[in-house]
């Protein structure tokens, strides 16, 4: 059973600039109320889709540099990452179809 892995400043390039597999990256933070709309159902796509999708949570509050880095206006942001490039992304609370629609793109 895999969940997200948390990922910083420090080890964002490995675990998702570098990663073999397609990335979700989940841009929170604990204060933010939709963040935690969205939580569980970021939980259910790690699981649903791993091995074939690594899914990571960055905390904006301590890990500023890649939330600059991307531009990250609002959070949630989830970023799309294939190939150590930014290739879509959600902003906001959306349904869970809406990831499914994009994951499938990407593994496409």
């Amino acid at each position: 059973m895999s969940k997200p892995v948390e990922v910083t400043d420090a080890n964002f390039e490995a675990e998702v600039l570098k990663s073999d597999i397609p990335v979700l990256v989940d841009f929170w933070a604990t204060w933010c109320g939709p963040c935690k709309m969205i939580a569980p159902v970021v939980a259910e796509l790690a699981q649903e889709y791993d091995g074939r999708l690594k899914v990571a949570k960055i905390d904006v509050d301590k890990n500023n540099s890649v939330a600059s880095q991307f531009r990250i206006m609002s959070i949630p942001s989830l970023l799309f990452f294939k190939g150590g490039e930014k290739v879509d992304q959600i902003i906001g609370a959306v349904p869970k179809q809406n990831f499914v629609d994009k994951i499938t793109k990407i593994l496409a």
